[in-house]
C-alpha cells in the first residue's frame, strides 16, 4: 500500500479519478496493489457466499471488491467483501459503512507495522458503523480472525473444519473455512 503523491489533502475528486484500488484516510489517498491466487479465490468466495445469502433471506446486499463507501469527507473504505444494509446510491461509492466487512490480507499485510496499521482500520470501521469485520488470513495460518464492535477486543478464531459467521451483522449466515481455498 502507498500514499499518492498529492502535496496537498486528498479528496473523494481525487479518489474518484484514482486509476487502482483506492481509499482515502485521513486525507491521504491510499494506493492499493493487486491482490493475488489465494487472495482472489478467498474473496469472490466470500462474496458468492453472502450473495446466496442475500437471494435466500434478504437483509442487505453483499459488494465485492473495490466497491467504495464514505463515511465522510476525509474516509472512505473498500473492503475486500462487505454486506451492507443502507439505501442503494446508484452512485460510485455508498454511503455509511458497511455492517459488515472483510479484509482478506495480503503479502504486505503481516509484521508489527501492519498488525498495528489492520488494528487502526478496524477502530476506524467500528467508529463508522461496521458491527463485524472479518481478517482472514489464507497466505500463512489459513484461518479467520472474527472482530465485533461490541467489543472489538476480543475475537473468536476459525480454522480449516470449522464454520465462520459474522453474527450479528449478517444474520444466519454461515461459512466453512475450507471453502476460502475452494
Amino acid at each position: 500500500m502507498n500514499v499518492a503523491p498529492l502535496g496537498r489533502e486528498a479528496t473523494l475528486e481525487d479518489l474518484h479519478r484514482a486509476d487502482q484500488k483506492s481509499e482515502l484516510v485521513g486525507g491521504k489517498l491510499l494506493l492499493m496493489t493487486p491482490a493475488g491466487d489465494l487472495h482472489g479465490t478467498a474473496t469472490v468466495n466470500i462474496v458468492v457466499s453472502l450473495k446466496q445469502h442475500q437471494r435466500a433471506r434478504g437483509g442487505g446486499r453483499v459488494y465485492g471488491d473495490n466497491v467504495g463507501f464514505v463515511v465522510d469527507a476525509r474516509r472512505t473504505f473498500s473492503p475486500d467483501a462487505a454486506w451492507h444494509t443502507g439505501p442503494r446510491t446508484r452512485e460510485r461509492l455508498l454511503d455509511g459503512a458497511p455492517v459488515f466487512a472483510v479484509e482478506v490480507r495480503s503479502q504486505e499485510d503481516y509484521g508489527p507495522a501492519a498488525e498495528r496499521r489492520l488494528a487502526a482500520k478496524r477502530a476506524d470501521y467500528f467508529a463508522a458503523g461496521t458491527r463485524v469485520g472479518w481478517d482472514v488470513d489464507v497466505l500463512r495460518e489459513e484461518l479467520v480472525r472474527v472482530y465485533r464492535c461490541d467489543d472489538p477486543h476480543r475475537l473468536s478464531i476459525y480454522r480449516r473444519g470449522e464454520i465462520a459467521d459474522a453474527e450479528p451483522a449478517v444474520a444466519g449466515w454461515r461459512m466453512p473455512v475450507d471453502e476460502l481455498f475452494d
